[in-house]
């Protein structure tokens, strides 16, 4: 027999790949799409970046933590002998400028060489310097009017073929890329563009495909999935794409994430709450409660027409799940504006908060206002809001117990009990363990009775065995 040892280099594979994603569900879908164009010229995608000839890190630019976190991740790869390339929000929104800060990176590139990646990723193995993406402004890439975008074509990152790099019954689909909001906090409609929405031919071919790989629950993204269809012609498609994809599986559950509450209308409203298929759930980004505040985050809005919403959502949906995310701090926030942010969470009785401190980002209009709230006060009100939070959220968790919820089964536990999450629970909202007198299979769908709750998280009973 023949020793592998002795023979000749040159057979040896180099063409192994290994894609790092980092940030939100947007960030998936782009890595799947980068795997598929890859995959489609040869390369072989690997799970563990130990077993890969170069690492391709997805970065996410959305807020400090998140920067620190990709750069922390690029250097951890950088420091094998491999190349690694950075690609994702954080290469997008900086460029060359991240390329001159962290030379451990072989390449930066944007979204626009995204449909090269595999030649520039080859150049890379070869030693090759690779051109660094040059930032701008994305939005000038499109047209002002939405109805004009559709003729335009520039890269659109998640809206191609893919290949997933997971398994599993729950997917990510998006739906959108971009947004047309100028909320004084965001930069992300500088580097990810303005809104374009995908054709509901392709959303629902992918969501078919998806359906015959096992997925059983469809977690429908985009910045904001409120406005989708409005460069299409019709600001109220989504309101007739969500029951034709609700419709596609008698086990499916569709997810919407990413809704902007000023653009809330009735119908969708009664649509996400009562249509078979569709998950009573909604992530609605309130950021604050005080009008004054959210005036200049250059958002509507205040508390009583949010309280006035979830009365709404929960007329139509008592069990719904409902979930917001808060900024603490921001620029001119007072006493009494945070005083009416947790009222606001006091009397909402939400499922789910995400409570963030306010940080300057480069690009934004609150970067340069004038006043900015001292860090250590801003850390005191988020503490206080974390607190209220966990108590508020804990009591509508607990409002469950006796109550049966369906259970989407993600994994098995070493005892074989279930762990999923109900209708109302979103990919990061808590989950369910589900007790049975039989073993569970992933991807089931599990009928279940809460018996107790720990914060967020519910202990459930299958029924009926």
């Amino acid at each position: 027999m023949q020793d592998w040892r002795l023979l000749p280099l040159a057979i040896v594979s180099t063409n192994r790949v290994a894609l790092v994603t980092l940030g939100c569900a947007r960030n998936d879908v782009d890595s799947d799409e980068l795997a598929s164009r890859l995959a489609a010229d040869g390369w072989e995608l690997v799970d563990d970046a130990d077993d890969a000839d170069a690492v391709i890190v997805n970065t996410c630019g959305f807020v400090e933590a998140a920067k620190k976190d990709s750069i922390d991740t690029v250097l951890e790869y950088a420091d094998d002998d491999r190349p690694v390339v950075a690609v994702g929000c954080l290469a997008q929104r900086y460029g060359k400028e991240l390329a001159d800060a962290l030379p451990e990176a072989d390449a930066v590139l944007g979204f626009d060489q995204y449909p090269d990646i595999s030649d520039r990723l080859r150049a890379v193995m070869a030693g090759e310097t690779i051109e660094s993406h040059t930032p701008g402004d994305r939005r000038k890439l499109l047209p002002i009017s939405p109805v004009e975008r559709p003729s335009a074509s520039p890269a659109l990152p998640g809206h191609g073929t893919r290949t997933r790099l997971h398994e599993g019954p729950v997917e990510s689909l998006k739906i959108a890329s971009g947004c047309d909001r100028r909320c004084s906090f965001c930069a992300i409609p500088t580097f990810r563009g303005s809104f374009v929405s995908r054709r509901p031919t392709d959303v629902m071919d992918e969501a078919r495909d998806l359906i015959a790989q096992g997925v059983r629950e469809l977690n429908l993204v985009s910045e904001n999935s409120t406005s989708y269809g409005k460069d299409l012609g019709d600001l109220r498609l989504l309101e007739s794409l969500l029951p034709e994809l609700g419709a596609l599986h008698p086990d499916l559950r569709v997810r919407l994430a990413y809704l902007q509450p000023a653009e809330m209308r009735p119908d969708l409203v009664s649509i996400i709450a009562r249509t078979p298929g569709i998950a009573p759930y909604f992530d609605l980004s309130f950021q604050h409660a005080s009008p004054t505040v959210l005036r200049r985050m250059r958002r509507f809005g205040g508390s009583a027409e949010f309280l006035e919403l979830i009365k709404a959502i929960r007329n139509y949906a008592p069990e719904a799940g409902i979930r917001t995310n808060v900024i603490v701090g921001f620029p001119g926030e007072t006493d009494e504006d945070f005083d009416v942010l947790c009222e606001f969470i006091a009397a909402a009785e939400l499922d789910a908060v995400g409570v963030f401190s306010y940080s300057d980002e480069d690009g934004t209009e609150a970067l340069n206002m004038t006043d900015k709230i001292d860090p250590e006060l801003i850390e005191e009100r988020r503490r206080h809001l974390v607190t209220l939070v966990e108590d508020t959220t804990t009591a509508r968790a607990n409002d469950r117990i006796g109550t049966e919820v369906a259970v989407l089964i993600e994994e098995l536990d070493e005892d074989g009990n279930g762990i999923g999450r109900a209708a109302h629970q979103g990919p990061e909202d808590g989950d369910v363990l589900v007790h049975s007198a039989r073993r569970l299979s992933i991807g089931a769908v599990i009928h279940a009775k809460v018996t107790e709750a720990l914060g967020v998280d519910l202990i459930a009973e299958e029924v009926g065995t």
